[in-house]
């Protein structure tokens, strides 16, 4: 049974920085694409970050070059470095998989996921 547990979620100021975690188990997380989805009050969940299991990665264009997506199969993790948080980086933090190797471009299409984290809520305040 496929379980994902993301960590790390809490309070951070503007400008400030916060690292998300996400334990997999269940299955063999090494073969497959990982994404991080984001949901705010009110919005659609939206997709954030992908890394595929190659070590590509996709990023949703309002967090590029602000967050960083990192994995580390040993340990069957994956890993969100949020940088420069911003009041709209606030929401609720899903890690989730598709069960598919590689991000490709339907990658933040929620549809398409096949298993969701129970979410960490991230508010961003000063």
């Amino acid at each position: 049974q496929v379980q994902l547990v993301e960590s790390g979620g809490g309070l951070v100021q503007p400008g400030g920085s916060l690292r998300l975690s996400c334990e997999a188990s269940g299955f063999t997380p090494d073969y497959y694409a990982l994404m991080w989805f984001r949901q705010a009050p009110g919005n659609e969940r939206e997709g954030i970050s992908c890394i595929s299991s190659t070590l590509g990665t996709g990023y949703a264009s309002s967090v590029k070059d602000r967050f960083t997506i990192s994995r580390d199969n040993p340990q069957k993790t994956i890993d969100l470095q949020i940088t420069s948080a911003k009041f709209e980086d606030a929401g609720v933090y899903y890690c989730a998989t598709a069960k598919k190797r590689f991000c490709g471009d339907t990658w933040a299409v929620k549809d398409n996921i096949e298993s969701w984290g129970a979410g960490t809520l991230v508010t961003v305040s000063s």
